[in-house]
């Protein structure tokens, strides 16, 4: 309630992670140990396979339900979590830095859900989680959060019912004619309004560690200096219904309706949307769709090397069990 954000600790087992992992290396076309083939600082994976939160981690998925009011408010599909990893390598030029960049500096910062038109009660994101598969040590390319920006957040989608486009990072009014659309005159820059914020964390934490943050935070990539591949995902969680900040009976709020309500400095507040909600397709989709299928074919031509290596593994072991003929 203070802060926006909460980690639950040991959520999931390193060997859990080992395993929903071990095809990591194969689908990214990289060897994890030549440095020289990282030739991006970060890759956004698709996803392959999901696992039930609920089984995987059963900590977090209840930590889940008691920030959003139970399980029967969550959408049956954000009860899984994809392989859609994210991958922080740094690059050589940060690891030869010894100064770190300020969080205010960071080019990235944003509130996540480019997949839909943003209402202050909109179901698609109702939480930001962001379950680690890796170490990560300060300066490792942690996601960096912004406390402070939650209710600057609440105030303008409060003061925009008519929702806003999620434009990269910023936001603009949904109903906008413009042709760029930072020339609206209520065009919210999050690079711009970062500066003006104070409070910042760098999420670091171990292996199994899972971080619940309320749904408007801004957030930012680090920058990893230690070279070492940094190992999340951030698999959004849907309500079936709305946020509803004016419910009959106070102990029904969420705990993250509660923060929104505290970040707007009421005790409720009877808000409707004026236009209609809608999805957006976003661009990174294409890019994700072509990852998949190269990820697809690398899958299945490991996949073909180890049927013919234990297919001349059970040969050779034939041969060498069969009887020597004796003249």
């Amino acid at each position: 309630m203070e802060d926006g954000y909460v980690v639950i600790k040991g959520a999931f087992t390193k060997e859990q992670a080992d395993d929903f992992t071990k095809t990591m290396w194969v689908r990214l076309a990289l060897d994890p140990n030549n440095k020289e083939t990282w030739e991006k600082d970060r890759i956004h994976m698709p996803w392959h396979t999901r696992k039930e939160v609920a089984k995987f981690a059963p900590k977090a998925w209840d930590a889940m339900c008691d920030l959003l009011g139970g399980a029967d408010r969550i959408d049956p599909i954000s009860s899984s979590w994809g392989d859609s990893f994210i991958v922080n390598f740094g690059t050589d030029e940060l690891e030869k830095r010894k100064d770190t960049i300020p969080p205010k500096e960071l080019d990235n910062w944003h509130v996540d859900g480019d997949f839909f038109v943003h209402f202050l009660d909109s179901p698609e994101q109702a939480l930001l989680v962001i379950p680690i598969f890796s170490e990560i040590k300060p300066r490792g390319g942690g996601t960096y959060i912004c406390p402070d920006g939650i209710d600057m957040i609440a105030n303008y989608l409060a003061a925009h019912p008519e929702g806003v486009l999620p434009t990269g990072l910023s936001f603009t009014p949904s109903t906008s004619t413009y042709e760029k659309h930072e020339d609206h005159p209520d065009y919210w820059s999050h690079l711009k309004e970062i500066k003006r914020c104070n409070k910042f964390v760098e999420l670091t934490g171990e292996i199994g560690d899972v971080v619940l943050i309320h749904p408007l935070m801004l957030h930012s990539a680090s920058k990893n200096y230690l070279r070492i591949p940094r190992v999340i995902t951030n698999p959004p969680v849907g309500l079936v219904e709305p946020f509803n900040f004016n419910r009959e009976n106070p102990d029904e709020f969420s705990l993250v309706e509660k923060k929104t309500l505290r970040a707007l400095g009421v005790d409720r507040l009877d808000f409707k949307p004026t236009t209609e909600r809608r999805r957006i397709v976003p661009k990174r989709m294409l890019l994700a769709n072509k990852m998949l299928e190269d990820e697809k074919k690398r899958l299945e031509e490991l996949e073909k090397r180890q049927k013919e290596l234990a297919a001349n593994k059970q040969n050779l072991d034939v041969s060498s069990s069969a009887p020597i003929a004796v003249a």
